[in-house]
């Protein structure tokens, strides 16, 4: 098995890459067509391939939103490995905590478009969300905030609101990223808690090469990546290049042969 580094995310330990599930559940962030095509060849076999394949490889957790069919995968992948699979849950409805809680999730975080509604830019803070992060506590999950807004960082650290981490977009475009990456790259940097890094490849339109060698080396050791696999050969291909970064190695990847590359062969 790959030994992915964990990180300490309020008492637990989670791998710093993560499996993130929109290329499972249907979120392609690019054409209806490509959901439809995900929802179509996504079953319940090819889910848990992906899961089995991810603990395989050290990776142990899993980010996504209520879904029953992904937490029936999680809890089959769980009974067949006999270890935990941590469930990241990012709800956006406040009785969702109750199925989270239900489902077992350990981490949850209340949805980008639940968080980002209660940014006050002029009085530089999130009154408000504290109810949805009481409720994470009361039910002895750990709270964390997705958001797309590079101020619910800054804004959650200064007021000292109980969380135990963050879900920032970041990548080298700048893909839905509210602000330069520069600055997405300071904050995340100075932010007191762990930040799962979401869409490093900028939802597919840059390559895990790209992708990763930017993000692991401009974001710290107790970050998170966050990565949606879309078959296992994904997964272990993934995990390669983010090794061999960390572990400053060449890449011992399978290139893709075209036609057009042919006369690069040795």
């Amino acid at each position: 098995m790959n030994k992915i580094p964990k990180t300490n995310v309020g008492g637990i330990y989670v791998s710093r890459l993560i499996c993130g599930t929109n290329w499972i559940l249907g979120y392609s962030h690019q054409t209806s067509s490509k959901d439809r095509m995900i929802k179509q060849i996504m079953e319940e076999k090819k889910i848990i391939d992906i899961l089995c394949t991810c603990m395989k490889n050290g990776i142990n957790a899993v980010m996504g939103p209520p879904n029953e069919l992904l937490s029936k995968c999680i809890d089959k992948v769980k009974e067949k490995f006999g270890e935990e699979l941590i469930y990241i849950c990012t709800p956006w409805k406040i009785e969702e905590i109750d199925w989270a809680k239900e489902k077992g999730a350990k981490i949850c975080m209340p949805h980008t478009s639940v968080t980002d509604t209660y940014v006050n830019k002029r009085e530089k803070n999130l009154k408000g969300i504290e109810v949805w992060l009481e409720k994470i506590r009361e039910y002895e999950m750990i709270p964390g905030l997705s958001t797309h807004v590079p101020e619910t960082i800054i804004y959650a650290d200064n007021t000292n609101l109980d969380v135990e981490t963050y879900i920032q977009i970041y990548n080298p475009i700048g893909f839905l990223c509210n602000i330069e990456v520069e600055w997405i790259y300071k904050i995340i940097n100075e932010a007191k808690k762990p930040v799962m890094i979401i869409k490093p490849f900028a939802s597919g339109r840059i390559s895990p090469f790209v992708g990763l060698n930017f993000v692991v080396n401009t974001i710290r050791d107790i970050d998170m990546i966050t990565i949606g696999f879309n078959s296992p050969y994904e997964v272990e291909e993934d995990v390669e290049i983010f090794l061999s970064i960390i572990e400053k190695r060449k890449s011992n990847l399978e290139y893709q042969i075209t036609r057009s590359k042919k006369n690069l062969e040795k």
